[in-house]
């Protein structure tokens, strides 16, 4: 069986009934969410969600979720050590090829899972806290080391500092310690001298107890040394001497993962209190400080043995953690998909209704797919060898279907403009078929410049040609907008250079393609005005004799923007005539006669008449008849305001046509107004003499009628009638089925419609002038950019030269960096929402009502597209 495009309007739907029994309703389920066929409705609305009946089966599946992103984090964390890289790839492969696992499998899975994750956990803390110790240990080496060396290097520095307190204990109150200053001078020349005086490094450091009294080391994050110095210089006024110490190799920091610069830092000051304080500042600001009492002072021996173990130990647990995730690496994929599915089957369980042996389930589904979906059904059944079997069943409704156009890579684009705006009514007309022509070309009128359309449409053929390479990449938001879209760019670059051929325009610049139909004189003084003789007519596009001429503004302008009046009604018009089709399609003779009749009549006699009058102008050889060219706008507005009365007429029998045309607009305002109201009162009087309750009770039985007429029509045998739905709970299902006739309502949105249809017919055909004035920026804009750039380096002035060289380069970078960013970047964006709204406003009013809403099959398929965010 052939499917339907759906493309024109919305596929049709069918809406089915499943009964699943329980023992292969979790099966079942996995072989829909692979077909990919079914949107489900919520059966269970009034049951809260945490009383579901698989609720917990949903938290079983978080859990094991979470676990895996556990797993996740920590192989990221470790990727740099053993592996290159770790990543999600080739999920929707795995899905295709994954069976349908039982119950028993997944919970073995889920086991392993736990206990893989529990291993994992359990290694990384011992490593991470194995580090952390050996870190310390380190940073310990390193500070006694760097503390050491200072003190070889400063010989006598303790000593002096408790000479000079002990000096001003005797000769001043302790109170004056403010005032108190000293300067250490560094010897480097004492360095031998100082190694005789203590024979090993341990008493270096400790200095016989003096250090102790007088000296803090430690280490600190080396963005933070700045803030020490300054804290302390303030607190102790300068009464202490800083000295920070690089250490070359990056240390742990405290969250033991990141690595940070340190430096060791040595500060002598006065006294035990002074000292006291300036270790609580330097722990407040996450120092570590070395003791330097001989009790609890670290010796390097010991020190050095402990991290030679640690280091061993270090290395050991590493390598088994590495191990566990070269296991998990190479299964991840695997449990995310399965976990990942289990929930969404469960989740679509949970919207079925319970009942006593089964599950029952309603969906939508296209009309093409309900046999497959029966054949899908029946071949799983006989597969799994089961004495159950899952029952389809037709139902016929009232309730409003999902709206399904069917697209491919080159059309979802522009469909999504559509969307952008709003669904489709199911069973509408579909703008987004037209839009794959209409939206390039309105573009293309106001981006109408070969060299222009021609880098978008190189830039866009770019993107398709690489088009797999930059799908399986991770894309930023405007690149992924972009590329998105590339199809919609590459009919925009196309229809550009198109209008750009017309124009004649390219980097602003005129083609000499053919001959000009214009000649000027040969012979003429300087100061004379020369104006050309027309001799023939240019076979394509604008002569690019116009170019640089006095007139040649004025001349594109009238162009142009008579242009742009056609462009807009063609573009309403044939908007406005869908219309119809969806009246014929819901047979609505009322709204054909009532709405389409009338407003056709209304926009063809006032703007169906300027378009005509433009182009009868264009037409007609007015230098040759020797009349002067009328002004259409004055002819327009006396329309209106002076029937009958012509200034300069276009033809015979203009005043008699435009009276008829403005007596024809003018009684199509009333018919508008009260044809469709006092039409739909007269025939719900008439349905309520039949018996009926109102007009929508006789086509809900009209409905009921021809679906009885189809349950017993013997070539539809499989077509099953169970139901015919008058429940109105669905948010989407919106129908009228059932609502009380009421005039006064009707009658109102009748008077809306009219005063808005009647208003927009003028504002909607200004609006169109937009094409006219951007495309005539865009010109302009391109035209003072070389003037004022590349131009500039064709000047005779040192030509040949060096310098001349350097200025052709130098401005024809400007300006061609100028011309991508801002005439193609940022121009191109403008026409591009101006051409959004002439479709979504202008065109689409007309006739879409985008009351719908969209289909959305469960699907595993799609489940893999979109990041897990449930």
């Amino acid at each position: 069986m052939t499917q339907e495009e759906a493309i024109f309007r919305s596929a049709e739907m069918t809406y089915v009934q499943l009964y699943l029994p329980l023992e292969i309703s979790r099966d079942v389920v996995c072989l829909l969410g692979k077909l990919g066929l079914l949107m489900f409705r919520d059966l269970n609305k009034d049951i809260n969600e945490f009383q579901r009946t698989y609720v917990e089966q949903l938290r079983r599946c978080d859990d094991i979720q979470r676990l895996l992103s556990f797993l996740a984090e920590t192989m990221d964390k470790h990727a740099d050590v053993y592996y290159h890289t770790f990543n999600d790839i080739g999920q929707t492969h795995i899905l295709n090829e994954m069976p349908t696992e039982d119950l028993n499998s997944i919970s073995d899975l889920a086991q392993e899972i736990e206990l893989v994750e529990s291993r994992v956990r359990r290694l990384d803390e011992s490593l991470k806290e194995i580090k952390l110790k050996l870190n310390h240990l380190l940073e310990t080496r390193y500070i006694i080391f760097k503390a050491e060396r200072f003190l070889q290097i400063n010989p006598g520095i303790a000593g002096r500092v408790s000479r000079e307190y002990r000096e001003q204990q005797i000769g001043d109150d302790l109170s004056s310690i403010d005032n108190i200053s000293f300067t250490i001078d560094s010897d480097e020349d004492n360095d031998g001298e100082s190694q005789q005086h203590h024979n090993t490094h341990d008493d270096l450091l400790l200095g016989n107890g003096l250090q102790e009294q007088f000296m803090v080391v430690g280490a600190l994050r080396r963005d933070k040394v700045d803030t020490l110095n300054k804290i302390l210089w303030r607190m102790l006024r300068g009464n202490l001497y800083f000295q920070n110490i690089a250490i070359e190799e990056p240390l742990l920091d405290t969250d033991g993962v990141t690595r940070v610069e340190k430096d060791c830092v040595v500060v002598f000051t006065h006294g035990e209190i002074l000292v006291t304080k300036v270790k609580r500042v330097m722990e407040s600001l996450g120092a570590q400080i070395v003791p330097l009492d001989k009790e609890h002072f670290p010796k390097t021996d010991s020190l050095n043995d402990e991290i030679d173990d640690l280091q061993q130990i270090s290395q050991s647990t590493e390598q088994a953690l590495h191990t566990e995730l070269l296991i998990v690496h190479d299964q991840i994929n695997h449990w995310n998909v399965a976990f990942r599915r289990e929930k969404s089957i469960y989740a679509t369980l949970n919207l079925f209704r319970q009942e006593t042996h089964g599950l029952v389930a309603e969906a939508w589904l296209p009309n093409s797919e309900v046999t497959n979906l029966t054949e899908s059904l029946k071949d799983f059944v006989e597969s799994i060898g089961s004495e159950y079997s899952a029952v389809v069943t037709v139902i016929h409704t009232n309730k409003q279907p999902p709206t399904y156009h069917r697209t491919n890579k080159f059309t979802d684009a522009f469909q999504a403009i559509v969307d952008a705006y709003g669904i489709a009514t199911y069973q509408e007309i579909n703008p987004g078929l037209a839009t794959i022509v209409t939206f390039p070309f309105m573009f293309a009128i106001m981006f109408g410049d070969m060299g222009h359309g021609l880098i978008l449409f190189l830039i866009a053929l770019f993107l398709i040609l690489n088009e797999k390479k930059f799908g399986a990449m991770v894309r930023d938001e405007i690149f992924d907008m972009a590329f998105t879209g590339r199809y919609v760019l590459v009919l925009m670059g196309a229809f550009s250079i198109y209008t750009g051929l017309m124009y004649n325009d390219m980097f602003s610049k005129p083609l000499t393609l053919f001959k000009s139909g214009w000649e000027w004189p040969t012979s003429f003084k300087e100061g004379d005005n020369i104006t050309a003789k027309k001799v023939g007519v240019y076979p394509f596009g604008l002569d690019w004799g116009w170019h640089s001429t006095e007139n040649a503004l004025l001349f594109s302008n009238s162009y142009k923007m008579k242009l742009s009046i056609l462009m807009g009604f063609i573009h309403m018009t044939y908007s406005f005539m869908f219309s119809y089709i969806n009246y014929k399609r819901k047979n609505s003779k009322v709204d054909i006669i009532g709405n389409f009749i009338p407003g056709l009549i209304f926009m063809q006699s006032i703007f169906g008449y300027l378009s005509w009058a433009i182009v009868f102008k264009w037409s007609k050889d007015w230098i040759k008849d020797g009349k002067p060219a009328p002004g259409l706008l004055n002819m327009l507005i006396n329309m209106f305001l002076a029937p009958g009365k012509i200034d300069e007429p276009l033809y015979k029998g203009q005043a008699f046509l435009q009276k008829v045309l403005l007596l024809a607009a003018l009684i199509c305002v009333p018919w508008l107004l009260l044809y469709k109201p006092l039409t739909l009162r007269r025939l719900n009087k008439s349905a309520r003499l039949r018996g009926y309750q109102n007009i929508q009770d006789q086509e809900t039985s009209t409905e009921l009628m021809e679906t009885e007429q189809q349950m017993h029509d013997p070539e539809n045998n499989d077509m099953v009638v169970t139901d015919f739905d008058r429940d109105q709970d669905n948010d989407n299902d919106n129908t009228s089925h059932g609502k009380e006739f009421n005039f006064g309502d009707i009658m109102i949105h009748q008077v809306i419609h009219t005063i808005e249809f009647c208003l927009n017919c003028i504002s909607h055909t200004a609006s169109y002038l937009r094409l006219w004035a951007l495309s005539l920026a865009h010109a302009q804009l391109s035209s003072v950019l070389w003037d004022m750039t590349i131009q500039n380096s064709f000047s005779s002035e040192n030509s040949g030269s060096p310098v001349a060289v350097f200025k052709v380069f130098f401005l024809f970078a400007m300006w061609f960096v100028l011309t991508v960013c801002v005439l193609v970047l940022m121009e191109g964006t403008s026409a591009m929402l101006h051409a959004l709204r002439l479709h979504w406003v202008e065109a689409m009013s007309k006739f879409f009502e985008g009351e719908g809403y969209a289909y959305v099959p469960f699907s595993f398929s799609h489940l893999m597209d979109t990041p897990e965010n449930n």
